[in-house]
């Protein structure tokens, strides 16, 4: 006599792979997200470098200043004596 196979309702299997595509859809995005990540971190390094060498072609060119961001205007940097 052949035992007869249990099955899941309709809707019950139909939840389980909603929800196994849901699942994978937000693994991706979560992938996707990681890469973009990486890239944004990776464009954070050149930037910070391109500034510390303007940083430095600027202290060669003026020596040691603090510079006002909105106006340009340099001020000297004065030295504590010790």
């Amino acid at each position: 006599m052949a035992k007869k196979v249990k099955k899941l309702k309709k809707e019950e299997l139909e939840l389980l792979n909603k929800q196994q595509a849901d699942i994978g859809e937000m693994l991706k995005s979560l992938g996707i997200l990681d890469v973009q990540k990486m890239n944004l971190h990776s464009r954070v390094k050149i930037l910070s470098d391109e500034i510390e060498s303007t940083k430095k072609d600027l202290e060669d060119k003026y020596g040691s200043v603090n510079i006002d961001l909105s106006t340009g205007e340099i001020t000297p940097i004065e030295k504590e004596n010790a």
